[in-house]
């Protein structure tokens, strides 16, 4: 049986449409934007475990690194930095956590805060009754200082140090699931 040349010309046509779509879907998915989902509890209460989160990839691809200071409170997906690797975490592993220190910046948690330039932090709920102390530290070129919110149980730079730039994903920029909470993440604020 053959099939007719003009029906032949559509079934090609609409199969290369489909591979262009395909090919800009993937295109999008690599370097653009990407779906996550919160594997543990390092970031609540701003996000729960199993929420599902969009990460925009292309702004940190871009942007050069002297704007590094634009990350400031933003959360952030990375590759794990050479510490953890060395710890036996596996290579392809992605965290998540908020950034604390841009470049320049002291950083220091004592007498359990968060200081921020020797300035208490004291308008995130994170950012009381820690249970640990560290720093003080500056944050070195094209380096960041990234804990989870939730401070306390949180495997962040507070354990294994600076995150090197290189090492950053992308920007989380909206929580997609669960369908209740859908919209821009945002740091739970204390009510003074």
């Amino acid at each position: 049986m053959r099939i007719p040349e003009e029906r032949r010309n559509s079934i090609i046509k609409d199969l290369r449409n489909l591979l262009i779509w395909i090919a800009i879907a993937l295109i999008i998915r690599w370097q653009v934007i990407e779906p996550r989902w919160i594997p543990s509890g390092s970031m609540l209460p701003t996000l729960q475990i199993q929420d599902k989160i969009l990460v925009e990839k292309l702004t940190c691809k871009i942007s050069p690194k002297s704007n590094l200071s634009k990350l400031k409170n933003k959360i952030i997906v990375f590759n794990v930095p050479e510490q953890l690797i060395n710890a036996g975490y596996d290579k392809d592993t992605a965290l998540i956590k908020r950034v604390i220190g841009v470049p320049g910046d002291k950083v220091e948690v004592k007498e359990g805060n968060l200081y921020l330039n020797d300035i208490a932090q004291d308008n995130n709920i994170a950012d009381k009754n820690i249970n640990y102390s560290t720093g003080p530290y500056i944050v070195p070129e094209d380096s960041l200082w990234v804990m989870g919110d939730n401070r306390n149980n949180s495997m962040d730079s507070h354990v294994w140090g600076f995150l090197p730039y290189e090492k950053v994903i992308g920007k989380a920029i909206l929580r997609y699931w669960p369908l209740n909470k859908i919209g821009p993440i945002r740091f739970p604020i204390l009510n003074n």
